[in-house]
């Protein structure tokens, strides 16, 4: 069935409404509903690098070679390309919703085939399909989660769901450190049930996206705002219902030309004429990240069997401390984003990998490693590239414009990935194979200049760049202001802020001055001495490449500022009209769960460093004056 919608010049709250609201179970079933992809593509990933050399062992069930696992792996790498293109187009066509279902789908049914694999073309088909799910999955959900989650929470959001790689290459270890003991399962079992480990968790994950709505941004974008608007009144109804409060009133409205499809010939010029230091920036990290990667990750089980002399059945304690290491590199570098600043932080991550790199790749010319010894440089190589390479998908998800995001994210991914991610593994697989250390040696310092190239394009493209709405980072490509400015006419945004009356502007720029001079007792305050290079998660994981928005003129509010200080305004004003009072107490009575995790804490210290707020013994919070007895309210 078909159904025609009439396209036409629309005015929407949609984004603002979206970004306003408080933190709820809604957008807890957005991060663990959309959000765990990521755990499944570290499990897919870690499980082959653990059972790899399992595999290869007679006795196993199927014949492969050393080369056979990085041909899998190229193949796998492959099909998440090709899944990514295919799958991110129709993803923009027909709406979030029915791929992120129907992609998650392709995975559990490809991943639990590859359990019955007994032949290598076998193996390498349904390494293929499983990687078309995972890539279709980037592309449907990255869009997603961005268009879903608010603007002030999303840094946070996308440092976390980035980080759950390692989660699941952690799990992957662990269990596969399991399913290959050989006392427990037999040597051609063991590795079968690991594959069908994920098949398992994404039934899980399926249960929870049923009820994962489809994106408003995308449908009023499509021409289907009514549908939009009612999954939006939907959706503050159960928050409203879960907080017990009045959602605050949303920020400006956005103007918009709706189209049913964006034409590819749109999106090529969107990515290369309007924002050409972007797709540089975008696909140099993307390449950089995926050889070194996907060539380690697939093939670490492999080379540690080759070379070292390591049992496949002990690989999976290496790849379980690898991905702690990983998943460390994000958690104490995170902060120093923020305070060293994010553009020489990603080039140094990307520098600093390829020289660790370049080291290891001598010693093994040299012969001089040992497992243990030859683990610890890599697991410090991964250490500092984590830090930085999952930058490449917030980049590219952030960084253009909302009808192409899908899209953006489907090429850069499918080229990035295709390039490096395709090379390394096959590259890697036959130098493990060949048993020659210094054509292995020749692969890390391949890997170290894909890197190098990927920490230049930083320094020559990368820009410091403020947390923003979406709508700000790009505007979308239907927006009306421009061809209002076209025609020598006032755009929306100016009219509207004429009629408003002169106390609400008043009210407007006093905000405006207090989030501008926070933000610079902020930067002072964390760069100062050695504060700045103190270790630590960041306020959020930046994309590096935000190229000209910083000075844009948006038409929705700095969703994150602006929501910092409207908590702060509400501590202290509960402090002035209750009294001293404790933290839990505190909370409570300004709703501060419904912020999103950690911003109720933020906004109570940077109202205590502003002297809107005091620290008292035993968790109790006072405002600013004499102390007093703390009693909860007035006497």
């Amino acid at each position: 069935m078909t159904t025609s919608t009439e396209l036409r010049t629309v005015t929407t709250r949609v984004p603002a409404r979206l970004d306003r609201l408080p933190w709820s179970r809604f957008h807890w079933r957005i991060v663990i509903g959309l959000g765990t992809v990521w755990i499944l593509d570290g499990l897919e990933v870690t499980i082959v690098g653990a059972v790899a050399s399992r595999m290869t062992e007679p006795g196993s069930g199927i014949d492969l070679t050393s080369a056979d696992i990085g041909t899998a792996a190229a193949i796998y790498v492959a099909g998440a390309c090709f899944g990514a293109l295919l799958f991110g187009r129709l993803t923009d066509r027909y709406g979030r919703k029915k791929l992120f279902m129907l992609t998650l789908l392709i995975y559990i049914v490809a991943t639990v085939a590859t359990a019955f694999a007994h032949e290598a073309w076998y193996l390498f088909l349904a390494r293929f399909i499983t990687g078309m799910g995972i890539g279709g999955e980037y592309a449907a959900i990255n869009s997603a989660i961005d268009e879903l989650i608010p603007a002030r929470n999303r840094g946070q959001v996308d440092l976390a769901i980035n980080g759950s790689y390692w989660v699941g290459a952690a799990i992957g270890s662990l269990a596969a450190l399991l399913l290959l003991n050989t006392e427990i399962f037999a040597a051609d079992l063991g590795w079968r049930l690991a594959f069908g480990l994920g098949g398992i968790l994404g039934l899980g994950i399926m249960l929870v996206r049923r009820h994962v709505p489809e994106s408003p941004r995308w449908l009023f974008i499509h021409g289907r705002e009514e549908e939009a608007e009612r999954i939006v009144d939907q959706i503050e109804a159960e928050v409203r219902e879960e907080t017990g409060q009045k959602l605050p009133e949303p920020g400006e409205a956005i103007t918009v030309r709706q189209r049913d499809v964006i034409p590819f010939t749109e999106i090529a010029r969107v990515a290369l004429q309007r924002y050409p230091r972007r797709a540089v920036l975008g696909l140099a990290l993307f390449i950089g990240q995926a050889f070194l990667y996907n060539a380690i990750v697939f093939d670490l089980g492999t080379i540690l069997s080759g070379f070292f002399d390591v049992q496949s059945g002990s690989v999976p304690y290496f790849m379980a401390i690898f991905a702690i290491a990983n998943f460390l590199g994000p958690l104490l570098l995170g902060r120093l984003f923020d305070t060293v600043g994010r553009k020489p932080m990603i080039a140094g991550t990307y520098f600093g990998s390829a020289a660790v790199a370049v080291v290891l790749a001598i010693l093994l010319i040299n012969g001089t490693l040992t497992a243990w010894w030859f683990f610890l440089l890599v697991s410090v190589i991964f250490f500092v590239a984590s830090a930085g390479a999952s930058s490449a998908y917030l980049t590219v998800s952030e960084v253009f414009p909302m009808e192409t995001r899908a899209l953006s994210i489907s090429l850069f991914f499918a080229v990035g990935t295709g390039i490096g991610g395709i090379t390394g593994p096959l590259l890697f697989g036959h130098f493990i194979h060949s048993g020659n250390p210094e054509l292995m040696a020749l692969g890390f310092i391949i890997g170290a200049a894909a890197m190098v190239l990927g920490g230049l394009a930083e320094v020559f493209f990368g820009v410091k760049a403020e947390q923003q709405s979406l709508e700000n980072i790009a505007k979308p490509l239907t927006a009306e202001e421009a061809e209002a400015d076209w025609r020598n006419e006032p755009s929306p945004e100016a009219a509207r802020e004429r009629a408003r009356p002169e106390n609400v502007r008043r009210a407007a720029r006093e905000r405006e001055q207090r989030i501008a001079d926070r933000t610079a007792r902020r930067e002072e305050r964390e760069s100062a001495g050695g504060r700045r290079y103190r270790p630590g998660t960041g306020s959020s994981f930046y994309s590096p490449g935000m190229v000209g928005t910083t000075g844009t003129a948006s038409r929705t509010a700095a969703m994150a500022d602006q929501s910092l200080d409207h908590e702060i305004e509400q501590v202290a004003t509960a402090l002035a009209e209750r009294g001293p009072t404790s933290l839990a107490e505190l909370e409570r009575t300004v709703g501060g769960r419904s912020w999103g995790p950690g911003r109720f804490r933020k906004a109570l210290r940077e109202a205590v460093r502003e002297s809107r707020a005091k620290s008292l013994p035993d968790d109790v919070y006072a405002p600013p004056g004499p102390a007093s007895r703390p009693g909860g309210g007035h006497k």
